[in-house]
């Protein structure tokens, strides 16, 4: 019986996944050095160099679910299931938490915490909180999608695939896309209303309501027509930068 100390452990070396990543296994050897303390409580002395070298592996993953993958073969190690069938499993899940991790972390989270960063410097708060919020935030949500991970792999075990379809994963989505297509409404009108830089008198273009409905129109258009973006929403968000730069001069 693998226990606590064993399975944090595990956790904390999923960290460091992508350490050894290499063009022929991927992040294969990273894989089976997260499992190590787990695979050492199992086999001992006898077999480790079998099983690690089995667990190295090819395999890829989005690095923040990779803790999953790693929990759910922890368990599978630890019910003593065939050798075929933890190799199955994980060919099984490599690319559908690639998949998932791109769509939600990659083209979702990182760019909703980038615009949020933005639109705060943008409204004048100093280099440091603007840097300091968007640490703190992105890395609150990376670290929960860790630990849901981990936490998920290691009470559902080889059926985790199958309980990872019953998620609202595609409404998540959807929020995200919409909160950052407002934050590229409210973006734009910030780097229209006085360009990348913020003036030094940083309330003046705020003395009419103009540029305040015009905020609320931008970002209201772009929930509306998010998914005419056609693309990363921080590709739409550079366009708008160079259209303020352009029109500072």
């Amino acid at each position: 019986m693998i226990g606590f100390r064993t399975r944090w452990a595990v956790f904390l070396r999923a960290f460091s996944i992508q350490g050894s990543f290499n063009y022929r296994t991927l992040i294969g050897a990273g894989f089976a050095f997260a499992l190590l303390p787990a695979l050492r409580r199992l086999y001992g002395n006898e077999g480790l160099d079998a099983v690690v070298a089995r667990h190295s592996r090819l395999f890829n993953s989005h690095p923040y679910l990779a803790p999953m993958a790693v929990a759910a073969v922890l368990r599978m190690e630890e019910a003593e299931d065939a050798e075929s069938v933890v190799e199955r499993f994980k060919m099984a899940v490599r690319g559908s938490l690639g998949t998932l991790g791109d769509r939600i972390i990659w083209a979702g989270w990182r760019p909703v915490c980038l615009l949020a960063a933005l639109a705060l410097a943008l409204l004048g708060a100093r280099w440091w909180v603007v840097v300091g919020a968007f640490l703190v935030v992105y890395n609150a949500g990376h670290l929960a999608v860790r630990v849901a991970a981990f936490r998920m792999g290691d009470r559902w075990g080889r059926d985790v695939g199958e309980r990872l379809r019953r998620l609202p994963l595609g409404p998540t989505q959807q929020v995200l896309a919409a909160a950052g297509a407002f934050l590229t409404g409210v973006v734009l009108t910030l780097v229209v209303a006085w360009g990348p830089v913020p003036p030094a008198g940083r309330g003046e273009w705020m003395e009419g309501p103009g540029w305040v409905l015009a905020a609320a129109a931008a970002a209201g258009l772009g929930v509306r027509f998010k998914s005419a973006l056609g693309g990363p929403v921080v590709l739409v968000l550079l366009g708008f930068v160079a259209l303020g730069i352009a029109l500072g001069i």
